[in-house]
């Protein structure tokens, strides 16, 4: 036939036009079917989808969906029907045959069921990729057992025991097999070290009770045994004693990684930090310590150095009443170190010009020095190894200083330096901060507002959450009080606490008690007379102002803080162990989502003896 006679190409014309046709109108009404199927029109459906496999080109297209059609809703013996058909049209699909074995366990008939199963499991075993597609669709269809089944034997045919160690995790995970599922994430992880973090992220999302971090730890130090080269348990260890806030713990572990990698306790270092952060001074001690005396001709050896002094300025502030000798001492102590560090033969180093802002701040606020530190601290902004974030962080504490001695505008003339110059940084945001602040001293509580507002969005956890809590004390207390004279109040207070005038605060906070008894800045009236009872060393008029927000305004915003500094004062500063063990006790149980149960339940296992620190 040739091509160029008029009627042959009509014909193929025509062919074409009623091909296209028919594809259309399939495609139309397998549409139409899937359209039923999710309106739940069973029955409409299930007669489209009838037609349609009548055709064999349809089945592939249609096959997932009128199968679990038919299951779903009962329809077995049609099911059994469509599937042979299925089977004789497409013989070799692995799909297929898969559902076939499906149904006949569905129907009961276990012994033709497992005849398929087997059939396909030894036509894949050796083959990782359709493993997974085999394994896939058993998860899909929920038959979680048979995907488990098939991993192992993949894992078995090819004599890699990680193999599908991801994909057996995440089925133990689904089956709330927790053992298996960590063994699994652990084999996961073995392969590949760049895979921690992603571990890491999944335990801490599902092991979410006190109970399953303490199996995963012990877990660990079981493997720990077996094969004490590996450092990937280590590794975990050491996150799991930081979700534990057991320091000391992490500190085992990381010294232990420290010693096999040569690398001169750049982990011990990090833990340390962390601890430091958490307030774990003693803890932070030790490793300082340790620092010091196994690595002193090493950078982290100064830096150790710096740190233990912060770490002990850090207790000696938490400690109530704070004493002068201590914070003297402190200051010599920090001088000496400066000293070395100025007579070395590098000269000053990062960690001396940090060491001279500390020096400087404790002159300002706790010895009235205020010329002499704000000559240190422009000494330090000066220097040239000062880095961009240390100059700002001295300018923002210069204007500080400047709000101790009555000087707004110098301050907000600083902050907003800081502001401007480091926009989008942390640094930079603690400024907007410092500026909101002030303007709420000041009263201006609709410029702090507009402050709060772009801080709440700030990239730093710690300052988002304060901004939050100005803004929601601003907004709780202007709201019903349109004279905001209140508020006023309590904001000079809160500035009389900032520059350190504690006396002259506590008789403001008296009178307003009395003004201000049925307002809703009564429980933050006692919270700031309870804070500043604790710093003067009056623990018992502290805690009866404690248990007034608890007993009368528990259930308020300040009920977990009151109860977690119930525990703390009779804990850190009366030394009551029983009473404080009784205190946290109570705050789980009434505050279970409060966000400082992780360091409650940690004090709770350090009263009981849980931790060996020795």
């Amino acid at each position: 036939m040739k091509l160029n006679h008029p009627l042959t190409f009509v014909i193929l014309l025509l062919s074409s036009i009623f091909a296209f046709t028919a594809e259309a109108q399939d495609q139309e009404q397998i549409e139409l079917a899937q359209q039923y199927d999710d309106k739940g029109e069973i029955e409409k459906a299930k007669s489209v989808y009838e037609e349609l496999a009548k055709q064999k080109k349809n089945i592939p297209i249609i096959h997932s969906r009128y199968f679990r059609l038919l299951i779903n809703n009962g329809y077995l013996d049609q099911a059994e029907n469509y599937v042979s058909k299925a089977l004789k049209a497409y013989p070799a699909n692995i799909i297929y045959r898969l559902d076939a074995g499906i149904l006949q366990q569905r129907m009961g008939n276990n012994a033709s069921a497992e005849k398929y199963h087997s059939e396909v499991l030894d036509e894949v075993r050796a083959d990782p990729y359709k493993i997974r597609l085999v394994a896939s669709h058993y998860i899909k269809s929920d038959m979680l057992e048979k995907a488990i089944v098939y991993y192992q034997q993949g894992r078995e045919a090819a004599s890699d025991p990680n193999l599908f160690a991801l994909e057996l995790a995440n089925v133990y995970r689904r089956l709330n097999e927790k053992d298996k599922m960590v063994l699994e994430y652990l084999k996961y992880a073995d392969e590949d070290q760049a895979r921690i973090t992603y571990v890491k992220n999944v335990l801490q999302n599902i092991l979410t009770e006190e109970e399953d971090l303490q199996g995963l730890s012990n877990m660990l130090l079981d493997k720990i045994q077996e094969e004490p080269d590996k450092q990937l348990y280590n590794e975990l260890l050491i996150w799991i004693n930081l979700q534990q806030k057991n320091f000391y713990g992490a500190f085992m572990q990381a010294r232990a990684i420290d010693r096999r990698n040569r690398s001169d306790g750049d982990r011990v270092m990090d833990v340390a930090s962390i601890a430091l952060e958490n307030q774990d001074y003693d803890n932070a001690l030790k490793m300082y310590d340790y620092i010091i005396e196994k690595y002193p001709r090493t950078g982290n050896y100064v830096s150790a150095r710096r740190y233990k002094i912060k770490a002990r300025e850090e207790i000696v502030k938490t400690r109530y009443p704070v004493a002068q000798e201590d914070i003297t001492k402190l200051i010599d102590d920090y001088q000496n170190f400066i000293d070395e560090s100025k007579g070395s033969a590098m000269g000053p180093s990062y960690a001396t010009l940090e060491a001279m802002r500390s020096q400087a701040l404790l002159y300002a606020f706790y010895l009235d020095k205020k010329d002499q530190a704000i000559t240190t601290l422009q000494e330090v902004a000066e220097h040239p190894k000062a880095s961009r974030e240390l100059k700002a962080r001295c300018k923002l504490d210069m204007g500080d200083i400047y709000l101790l001695i009555n000087q707004p505008w110098e301050s907000t003339l600083l902050y907003s330096q800081v502001e401007k110059n480091h926009k989008e940084e942390p640094v930079g945001y603690e400024a907007k901060l410092r500026n909101a602040k002030l303007s709420y001293y000041k009263g201006e509580f609709e410029l702090a507002q507009g402050h709060l507002d772009v801080l709440k969005l700030a990239t730093t956890r710690e300052i988002a959450n304060d901004a939050m809590s100005l803004s929601i004390l601003i907004q709780n207390n202007t709201a019903l009080d349109t004279t905001e004279a209140a508020m006023q109040d309590y904001a000079n207070v809160e500035l009389l606490l900032f520059q350190n005038k504690q006396i002259e605060a506590v008789f403001k906070l008296d009178s307003m008690l009395e003004l201000y008894q049925n307002h809703a800045l009564a429980d933050e009236i006692h919270w700031l007379m309870a804070t500043i009872d604790m710093k003067l060393g009056k623990f018992n008029e502290s805690l009866a102002h404690l248990n007034t927000i608890t007993e009368a305004y528990g259930y308020d915003i300040l009920g977990d803080n009151a109860l977690y500094m119930t525990g703390k004062i009779y804990e850190d500063q009366l030394q009551e162990q029983d009473k404080a063990m009784e205190v946290y006790t109570n705050f789980l149980r009434e505050h279970p989502g409060s966000v400082y149960v992780a360091d409650v339940r940690k004090r709770l296992r350090n009263l009981r003896g849980d931790f060996n620190v020795n």
